[in-house]
């Protein structure tokens, strides 16, 4: 599991208590949704396995949308910075980038399908996160792709990525492919081809 620090509050101001408290409450979310699934997944659940009164999780978070938002969002932005060579062909690149973000803010496919979803909510806590998410995908995406690249490749590009956790979420793909497939749609827009990633 990676180690997140706290970036920032979640609802309100924190103190160092409070942030342990938190970050209790979602490593309970990872451990929970991992065993019981989204479906299953509840603030109470997370809060008894945290070693908490559901009134007190109810403090930070307002739902457990809320919760998965939270976990994606401190985990994305606890990822290394991209390292993108200049040297290195752009599609190789987008696919470390891409791998990077699917895989390693969650460690599992039950984990990211649950976030995934969660993201779909539209409560304003939830939109805050998503927001925020989507800056931190768009920032690693111009990163990876280097400077003077075109603004419809990066948003093309996101979309395609979202498209494509969300396909994999219904279970229609892995979520190990879609590194690959994010990777060859850049190379089919910017002209170097599924074949020839050089």
């Amino acid at each position: 599991m990676i180690d997140v620090p706290v970036p920032e509050a979640t609802r309100r101001h924190l103190t160092e208590r409070q942030a342990e408290v938190v970050r209790r409450l979602l490593d309970a979310t990872a451990v929970e949704v991992g065993a019981s699934g989204y479906a299953g997944l509840s603030v109470r659940n997370v809060a008894r396995r945290a070693g908490v009164a559901p009134a007190t999780a109810y403090t930070y978070f307002s739902s457990k949308d809320h919760l998965l938002a939270e976990l994606l969002w401190r985990r994305m932005v606890a990822l290394p910075p991209v390292a993108a060579d200049p040297d290195d062909p752009l599609v190789e690149r987008l696919d470390r980038t891409v791998q990077m973000m699917v895989l390693l803010t969650t460690g599992s496919p039950i984990v990211v399908g649950a976030c995934t979803a969660a993201l779909l909510n539209a409560t304003p806590d939830v939109k805050r996160l998503r927001d925020r998410i989507g800056l931190e995908i768009h920032r690693r995406f111009v990163d990876a792709l280097g400077e003077g690249i075109d603004p419809e490749v990066v948003a093309v590009l996101e979309a395609t990525y979202s498209g494509a956790l969300l396909i994999a979420g219904m279970g229609h793909m892995a979520y190990d492919e879609v590194p690959g497939f994010v990777a060859q749609a850049a190379g089919l827009m910017i002209g170097t081809g599924p074949a020839d990633p050089a």
